[in-house]
């Protein structure tokens, strides 16, 4: 099975998705299979050849202990003035190692089941081939690392089996860092930077050519990072705090040293990172996403911004509905102004660019 034609549209990278936790909780799979079109979830392979997707990172992320965490109902807060929610407790290492290793299982699973049709790629060049033969290039990622011990013998371990990009958190404190608690308005300010075992995880990330995702950090483990890491500076799924200052959200300073570094920022889709009220609701148009857009560019070029969905992880705009959508996203930043040239480093050249400068 190959893409869609949809005449000059280019493959899209994307830097962020969920599938692998939605084929791996029985309650969010719902039967589905990843090879047929279904009507759960945001992405399957049939609507990933639709909407032109060739590839991007597909995460790994462990879901809070049930024996600890609250309810949605229980951990949201709503205000006068906006929202947030309980910060998740931290992990137990080997809770997380656990489920951690099952998921890579169902995606080496999916590799071996697809005859061709999916490949998890290791390096830029293997990336690059696979959006030129039109194969779904999965790269593995993981959404916070409290699958890995203190003395960062698993990085080694999950290195060798394919792990190439890492969040060093999700909204959750781990041995490495604080992540940001939810909160609409509100600062990434919120917490201690890394620690000491956080600092050797970059230095290690940097000698291995794995790449360090600065999503969900606080701001001073952003700091932290920018001051160690040898690498660009990389976001995979954020959205600028100037247009909707939620946690997630990224300062203008923090833009700009992304851009100063050589790095890329991933667009996130998820509307209550996209709305000025902070709303998560799907009846948010397309022009949200185009803004935050437009702003990062506007203020640090067009080479440092991509696409960064949270698919599958996060409220998406209904008019862009799931992964097959993704050709009216692209029609509509065509009819903004946006030119083939910029939408070919929005959709894949700026990642994959950044790709070739940091990983090995």
């Amino acid at each position: 099975m190959k893409m869609a034609d949809h005449g000059t549209a280019p493959p899209i990278f994307d830097g962020h998705n969920d599938v692998l936790l939605r084929l791996y909780l029985p309650e969010r799979r719902g039967g589905a299979s990843f090879f047929t079109r279904n009507s759960a979830g945001h992405i399957d392979l049939p609507r990933a050849r639709e909407g032109r997707l060739g590839g991007g990172f597909f995460a790994i992320f462990v879901p809070s202990d049930p024996t600890t965490r609250k309810s949605p109902g229980e951990s949201l807060h709503i205000t006068e003035h906006g929202w947030h929610v309980d910060l998740a407790p931290p992990l137990d290492l080997v809770y997380a190692q656990r489920h951690t290793i099952a998921m890579m299982a169902r995606l080496f699973r999916l590799e071996a089941e697809a005859a061709g049709q999916v490949r998890v790629v290791r390096t830029a060049d293997e990336l690059a081939e696979c959006l030129r033969q039109g194969i779904l290039a999965m790269a593995l990622h993981f959404e916070g690392a409290e699958a890995i011990d203190a003395d960062l013998d698993a990085l080694d371990v999950f290195y060798a089996a394919g792990l190439r990009s890492l969040g060093i958190v999700w909204s959750r404190p781990n041995a490495f860092g604080h992540g940001v608690p939810f909160r609409f308005p509100a600062s990434p300010d919120t917490g201690a930077g890394l620690t000491g075992a956080g600092q050797a995880l970059v230095r290690a990330c940097n000698r291995m050519g794995i790449l360090v995702d600065l999503a969900h950090l606080n701001e001073r483990g952003f700091w932290d990072v920018a001051d160690l890491t040898t690498a660009p500076l990389v976001v995979t799924h954020a959205a600028a705090h100037a247009l909707c200052p939620v946690t997630r959200n990224l300062t203008d300073r923090q833009i700009d040293a992304i851009g100063e570094s050589g790095g890329v920022i991933g667009v996130n889709f998820e509307v209550s990172a996209l709305r000025a009220d902070g709303y998560d609701d799907p009846d948010t148009p397309l022009m949200e996403i185009i803004r935050h857009i437009d702003y990062i560019a506007g203020r640090i070029g067009i080479d440092h911004v991509a696409f960064g969905s949270d698919f599958d992880g996060a409220t998406m705009p209904a008019a862009l509905k799931d992964v097959s959508g993704l050709p009216r996203l692209l029609a509509a930043l065509r009819e903004h102004g946006y030119d083939e040239p910029a939408l070919r480093k929005l959709t894949h050249q700026n990642w994959l660019r950044v790709l070739r400068a940091t990983w090995k």
